[in-house]
């Protein structure tokens, strides 16, 4: 399954100040040629790189990779991160990895070819329950609905992760923030059908009656926020812009800040046309049978 998507030279490791090197070393040129060159220098800043991205089988190989962008989504917060990825990677009947399809031998660019833009997985919290990292995501995620949410909804909540019957699965779509919303669709369908497998073949986390997702969001500084209850979703920026959809399902919602945890090296750059943006992370429980209609709006969304 490959993507093909197109990167900005900054996004991903390009140096855009030498894009600009003709101008800053002939500004004698630079005043004669007026907007000519103005325009010039405008479209090499602008400069895309075509890339195609490939899904493969999550391996040894990829702990780094996903352990980093684990650690982006939590942050500071005490989830083990570590044994999670070693799950991750034990169950990887289920689940990809996104990598750059090719790298030229001859590039100039010090890609590695093994690094890794992102992942997806379904972690069923109901089969492991006990372990450590299983628990400690399950404490994080009641402990901030009880300070975030009405105390009816945090209820509910517990009420749900505690009912075996009804199996939940954390579902981990991570990925670098400049790797395309196009990838996902693929990514979703492609992990829907290897659950549907793992079902078949009683293989862990193939059944799961709700989904449970933590997203990265943000929204302007300025804005105000209520006490309790959280504000409409419109105020919220998603960082994969297609979880939005997943928001409209979801049967509890809430949003916490991460102001407080974060720092440039595990969560990113959080200004969006210099605004800037405070980080949040949004909890949603989705049911599982919503699915299908989630998949529709993202393949709707994807083609305009």
């Amino acid at each position: 399954m490959a993507s093909s998507a197109k990167r900005r030279a900054v996004g991903l490791g390009e140096n855009p100040e030498e894009s600009d090197n003709s101008s800053e070393e002939n500004p004698e040129d630079d005043d004669e040629s007026g907007e000519d060159d103005s325009d010039a220098s405008e479209e090499e800043i602008n400069e895309e790189v075509v890339v195609d991205f490939e899904a493969h089988t999550i391996s040894d190989n990829d702990f780094n990779g996903i352990k980093k962008l684990l650690q982006q989504l939590f942050l500071k917060a005490h989830v083990n991160t570590s044994e999670m990825t070693d799950i991750i990677i034990q169950q990887n009947h289920i689940g990809s990895v996104i990598k750059q399809a090719e790298v030229p031998e001859d590039s100039d660019d010090n890609d590695d070819p093994d690094e890794v833009f992102g992942f997806i997985t379904m972690l069923n919290l109901t089969e492991r329950k006990g372990v450590q990292c299983v628990e400690e995501v399950k404490e994080l995620i009641v402990d901030q609905c009880e300070k975030n949410s009405p105390h009816s909804v945090t209820e509910q909540l517990q009420q749900i992760l505690n009912d075996t019957t009804k199996p939940v699965g954390l579902l981990l779509s991570e990925r670098f923030i400049n790797v395309p919303p196009q990838i996902a669709l693929p990514l979703h369908k492609q992990l829907q059908e290897e659950m549907a497998e793992a079902q078949k073949t009683n293989k862990p986390s193939g059944k799961c009656h709700y989904c449970l997702m933590i997203s990265k969001t943000c929204k302007e500084a300025s804005a105000n926020i209520p006490a309790r209850g959280g504000a409409p979703k419109e105020e919220y920026m998603f960082v994969n812009a297609e979880e939005e959809f997943f928001y409209e399902q979801a049967i509890v919602k809430f949003h916490y800040s991460v102001q407080e945890d974060a720092d440039s090296c595990l969560s990113g750059r959080w200004s969006f046309d210099d605004v800037p943006m405070k980080p949040f992370r949004t909890v949603m429980l989705i049911p599982a049978d919503k699915m299908p209609a989630i998949m529709d709006k993202l393949k709707e969304y994807l083609t305009v």
